[in-house]
């Protein structure tokens, strides 16, 4: 526990925030001690959040959201040794709450210069962890058949795991500090329009399979719908905004790779290529984007 705390205070420090550095290792204290007595491994700690809304997270192996007692909050409560749990950190946080997280989750707070004297009891928690919808094939006429050719599975997987988390940044940026980020509540409605489409996409059964089985590449086939392309080349310049964004260090979380920027170059670029009844390209990687550029 006292290792959560000095890491906390050193990311404060870090930040230039030294004012949260007591919020921050009592409210890390409480949601590390939650995660050991009632989640699952793995557990991890990071920063994320902005340089002026810093947020500590605590990641678990649990899929099962927080439960706050809500009598742990009250004064007279606080200040016991033991078992004080999301009271105290709502105590200690401007704002507090959880996301889902493969494979579990993430708990969050916003340390707060001085202790809240009304906490927020019930904080931005989810219900249940979000279920993937499965759609069925098209049928002709209803939108484009898309093949991806040599799909890279790991290069996919990891610029995914990217896209949620940015995407989660400017969600939590959008509810939290509207007034300050404006351009964040504009990418997440582009971002929920996106998820709304993509939601009836069909993908073959040949991309998990190469997950399951661990394959390097495999050949993909999609089927969208008619609105998807056009919708989804505003999504690669929105994302190409978000890692200025990130560059810029507004952003703690990181900003893409060079090979996630490939990939994501590459799959929006056979989307509108093969919309337009081009024939597939395989992925190449950084070499093929030059050849098809020359």
């Amino acid at each position: 526990m006292g290792e959560a705390r000095r890491w906390a205070a050193d990311a404060c420090h870090e930040l230039g925030r030294d004012d949260l550095v007591e919020t921050a290792e009592l409210g890390i204290s409480e949601l590390v001690t939650n995660a050991l007595l009632h989640a699952a491994p793995p557990i991890a700690v990071r920063v994320r959040g902005t340089h002026r809304y810093p947020r500590i997270e605590v990641l678990d192996g649990s899929p099962e959201p927080p439960r706050i007692n809500a009598a742990m909050a009250k004064e007279e409560e606080l200040f016991s040794t033991f078992g004080r749990g999301l009271g105290m950190v709502a105590m200690c946080s401007h704002r507090w709450g959880a996301d889902p997280d493969e494979p579990g989750k993430v708990v969050w707070f916003e340390p707060a210069a001085e202790p809240v004297d009304e906490p927020d009891l019930v904080g931005q928690v989810f219900k249940k962890p979000a279920k993937v919808r499965i759609a069925g094939p098209r049928r002709a006429g209803e939108g484009y058949t898309i093949v991806f050719a040599g799909f890279p599975v790991s290069v996919f997987l990891d610029w995914r795991r990217h896209f949620r988390e940015l995407r989660r940044e400017l969600r939590l940026l959008a509810l939290a500090h509207h007034s300050d980020y404006p351009v964040a509540h504009t990418i997440t409605e582009l971002f929920e329009r996106f998820d709304d489409e993509i939601s009836t996409a069909h993908v073959d059964d040949s991309l998990a399979e190469a997950i399951a089985a661990d394959q390097a590449s495999a050949d993909i086939t999609m089927s969208i719908g008619p609105d998807t392309p056009a919708l989804l080349g505003q999504v690669a310049d929105v994302l190409d905004l978000a890692d200025a964004f990130c560059r810029g260090e507004r952003l703690l979380a990181l900003a893409a790779t060079p090979q996630q920027r490939e990939f994501q170059t590459w799959f929006v670029g056979e989307v509108l290529r093969q919309s337009n009844g081009a024939s597939p390209l395989p992925w190449l990687g950084k070499q093929g984007l030059e050849q098809r550029a020359r």
